[in-house]
C-alpha cells in the first residue's frame, strides 16, 4: 500500500481503482502525468507529527472537552492569495474562538479552510450562456471561472499552482500564528472595535467587559501572558480532486502509515461520499483526522457503514460528522443519526455546517444565504445534543474576512435590493466579517444556556 501511493505511478493508488465521481475530465494526459510527478516531488505541506497533533485536539472535542471552530472561504482562488486577504480570514477565525472560548469555557480548535480548497464539486458538468455550452467552473485547481473556451478548458498545470498557492498561504499561516498576530490582548482589543461599530453592540458589551475583566484578573495574579501571544492553527480542504490528493501522499518514516501531507484534515462531501468509492476508500488509507459531510437524506446505515470503514478501532478524534441539513430538517434528521452513533460506541466530532443547507437564489439570479437561517439551523443542531445528552462540538461555516455581502441578514442587515452589493465569490455565497463575529457571539449565547428550539 505504501509503495502504490508513493512510488509517483498515481494509476497503481488503490483508491484510484474505484470510481470517483466529481473528476475533471482532463484533455492532456501526458500534462496531467508531468503535474503529478512533479508533485510527487515536491516537499509535503504539512507534517504527520501536525495532522496527529490535531487529532488529539478533535479527541478532546469528541469526549466533550473542546469546541471546533471550522472555516473559510467556499473556494479559494490564486488570486486571493495575498497577504491583506489571509490575515483578513485568519483574523476574522481567531476573534470568532475568543468568543467561543470565552462563552463555553473549553478550549477551541482553530481550523481554516485554507491553504487547499481550490477545487469544487458542481451539480452539473457543463454550463450554458446564449446558446454556447463550457464546462462548469470546479475551482482554481481545474479550470478558471472566466466564461471562455480557453479559461474553462481543465489544465493540469493548476495543480501544480493550487500546491504553490497552498504553500504560500501555509507560510504566512504560521508566521502570523506565531509572530504576534495572535496576541490574546490584540484580538480582544478588535473585538472591541467590533462591539463600538456594529449596530448591535449593545447586546454583546456585557460579554466584552467580561472578557476584558478575565484578561485583568490574569495580569493582577501575575500569570504569564506568554501563552496568550501565539495560536494553534491548522487547515483543512475537500480531498476532491484525486490526482491532487494522490502525490501527495507519504509514507510516514516513523510509523509506516499514510498521511495525506495536503492538509491537515480532509473530508469527503454530500456529492463523493459514497461508502463504496475511490472517496471514502482514500479517507480509509490515510492516517489524518478526517470528515464527512451529511445532508439531510443521509441514510442511518451508511452512516453506520462509514464508522466501520473510516473509523473501525473507535478511535476519538479520527471521524467528524459534519451535518448540513437545512434550517427546515436538521431537527427531524439529525436526532436518529447521532443515536446510531452512539449506540456503537464510537466518539466521533459532530459539527454543524448550517450554510450548505440554506442557499437560495434571489429574483436576480444571485445564490445567497440568510443569517437567520443560519442561526435557525445552529440552533436545532444545538437543540438536538443538548435533547440527547450528546456534545455539540462546533460549527463549520463559510466565511471571509473582507467586507463583502454575498449573504442577508445579520446586525448590520443586507438586503437582497441593496445598492452596492459586493458579490466577489468564486463559487457559493460567504458569511462577511461582521456576519461572522455576530454568528459567533449568537452562538455563544447558545453555549451559554441550552437552546430551546
Amino acid at each position: 500500500m505504501t509503495a502504490e501511493a508513493t512510488d509517483g505511478d498515481l494509476s497503481t493508488a488503490p483508491w484510484l481503482r474505484l470510481p470517483a465521481k466529481q473528476q475533471p475530465d482532463w484533455p492532456d494526459p501526458d500534462a496531467l502525468r508531468a503535474a503529478g510527478r512533479k508533485l510527487t516531488g515536491s516537499p509535503p505541506l504539512v507534517l504527520p507529527a501536525e495532522c496527529d497533533l490535531l487529532t488529539r485536539r478533535l479527541a478532546a472535542v469528541a469526549r466533550g472537552e473542546a469546541l471546533v471552530l471550522q472555516g473559510g472561504d467556499c473556494a479559494e482562488t490564486f488570486s486571493g492569495v495575498g497577504a491583506d486577504t489571509v490575515r483578513a480570514t485568519l483574523r476574522t477565525l481567531l476573534h470568532m474562538a475568543v468568543v467561543l472560548t470565552h462563552a463555553s469555557s473549553l478550549p477551541v480548535v482553530k481550523i481554516g479552510r485554507m491553504a487547499g480548497q481550490f477545487a469544487k464539486p458542481r451539480s452539473n458538468a457543463f454550463e450554458e450562456r446564449d446558446g454556447v455550452r463550457l464546462p462548469s467552473y470546479r475551482g482554481d485547481a481545474v479550470n478558471g471561472v472566466e466564461f471562455s473556451s480557453g479559461s474553462r478548458t481543465p489544465d493540469a498545470y493548476r495543480l501544480n499552482r493550487a500546491y504553490e498557492a497552498s504553500a504560500a498561504t501555509l507560510n504566512l499561516v504560521r508566521a502570523l500564528t506565531t509572530g504576534g498576530f495572535a496576541d490574546l490582548t490584540e484580538i480582544h482589543a478588535w473585538n472591541r472595535e467590533f462591539v463600538t461599530s456594529s449596530p448591535a453592540g449593545g447586546r454583546y458589551r456585557r460579554l466584552t467587559d467580561e472578557i476584558e475583566s478575565a484578561l485583568a484578573f490574569l495580569r493582577a495574579c501575575g500569570g504569564s501572558t506568554a501563552p496568550l501571544t501565539t495560536a494553534e492553527f491548522f487547515v483543512s480542504h475537500e480531498a476532491l480532486l484525486l490526482d491532487y490528493e494522490s502525490p501527495l501522499t507519504r509514507m510516514d518514516e516513523r510509523t509506516g502509515r499514510l498521511y495525506a501531507t495536503s492538509g491537515h484534515l480532509l473530508w469527503v462531501g454530500e456529492r463523493t461520499r459514497e461508502s463504496d468509492g475511490a472517496h471514502i476508500e482514500f479517507l480509509s488509507r490515510i492516517r489524518n483526522p478526517i470528515a464527512v459531510k451529511l445532508g439531510p437524506t443521509v441514510d442511518p446505515e451508511i452512516v453506520l457503514r462509514y464508522l466501520d470503514r473510516l473509523d473501525p478501532d473507535r478511535e476519538p478524534g479520527r471521524l467528524t460528522f459534519v451535518m448540513r441539513a437545512g434550517a427546515d430538517r436538521v431537527r427531524d434528521v439529525l436526532p436518529l443519526l447521532v443515536e446510531k452513533v452512539s449506540a456503537e460506541g464510537a466518539q466521533v466530532c459532530w459539527l454543524s455546517d448550517p450554510v450548505h443547507g440554506n442557499t437560495f437564489t434571489t429574483p436576480d439570479g444571485h445564490k445567497t444565504r440568510h443569517v437567520e437561517t443560519i442561526l435557525d439551523e445552529l440552533s436545532g443542531f444545538m437543540a438536538v445534543h443538548r435533547a440527547l445528552g450528546t456534545h455539540p462540538g462546533g460549527i463549520h461555516v463559510e466565511l471571509t474576512g473582507s467586507a463583502v455581502t454575498e449573504c442577508l441578514g445579520g446586525s448590520r442587515p443586507v438586503g437582497a435590493q441593496d445598492p452596492g452589493r459586493r458579490d466577489e465569490s468564486a463559487c457559493d455565497p460567504r458569511l462577511n466579517q461582521e456576519q461572522s463575529i455576530d454568528l459567533a457571539f449568537r452562538l455563544a449565547d447558545m453555549y451559554r444556556r441550552p437552546p430551546t428550539g
